[in-house]
Order: structure tokens, then sequence, then C-alpha cells
């Protein structure tokens, strides 16, 4: 069965569909850093988090019996990450497009971590916004 669309040598997959796939057995590889993934994540039991920076020295942990569909924030780094699969061997691997931003849009399950979020006035400035509160709590106590 096809699924998906073909584009630049990669199957992509919908969230939607992708969705569905998790419920036949596939297996979510959550591609982005840490940093980007502690305050939403994908809300299936199927989901592996595994920075796109480590995947070169871990994917051989990676099933080879079950589709994997690789997904990050948009589908740009979970692209790559398909790219470095299909190098490596692997056959049944897919690209989310839209990643969990398309994921959250089309109203599929999204688990999020009120603890873990971010603040910061960029990308390069961002801490836990829980933690700052507590340590400048505990600084007055002094």
């Amino acid at each position: 069965m096809t699924r998906g669309f073909f584009a630049h040598g990669i199957q992509n997959l919908t969230p939607v569909e992708s969705y569905k796939l998790c419920g036949e057995g596939a297996v979510i590889i959550d591609v982005r850093e840490s940093y980007l993934n502690n305050f939403k994540m994908f809300g299936v039991d199927n989901v592996c988090y595994l920075p796109f920076s480590k995947l070169d020295k871990s994917f051989s942990d990676l099933p080879h019996d079950l589709p994997l569909i690789f997904a990050d924030a948009v589908g740009l780094k979970s692209r790559e990450a398909v790219l470095v699969m299909i190098s490596h061997g692997y056959k049944n691997v897919y690209n989310m497009a839209g990643g969990i931003v398309d994921w959250e849009r089309d109203g599929l399950p999204v688990t999020t971590e009120i603890g873990n979020r971010l603040t910061g006035s960029c990308m390069c400035q961002l801490k836990p916004r829980e933690g700052i509160r507590r340590r400048a709590a505990g600084d007055r106590k002094k």
C-alpha cells in the first residue's frame, strides 16, 4: 500500500497518516534537540526521542522490523534523518511533513509538560521558565 507522497527521494506522510500508521505499530522518532521537545510532545505511546545530533551514533538501536516515522517541529531535520537512515540501509522510513506543528493543527494528541516551558527573548537565550522563578524566589530568601 502506498502511503503519503514521494518528494526529493523521501517518502512523506501527513500527520494524520502518521497517526494512523502508529496505530498499526509504527514508531515516531522525534529528532528535535532536547531543548525543543520539552514542552509539546507527540501524544502517542510509541515515540522515541533521539535528537538529530545523536542519530549517526545511535541509529543502529532503532528497529529494522517496524515502520519508522521521523518527525521534528516542521519536517526539515526529520527529512535529513530519513536520508541518514536510508544511507544506513533502512527501508521502511518516512518523514512526517509538517512535524508537530501540523500534528497539533490537525487536532492530533499532544502532551504538554507545563513545568518544562521555556522563556527567553530569542532562541539563544531560552531557559526553563519555572526554573528561573524558583531560583529567583530562592535568592530572595537568602
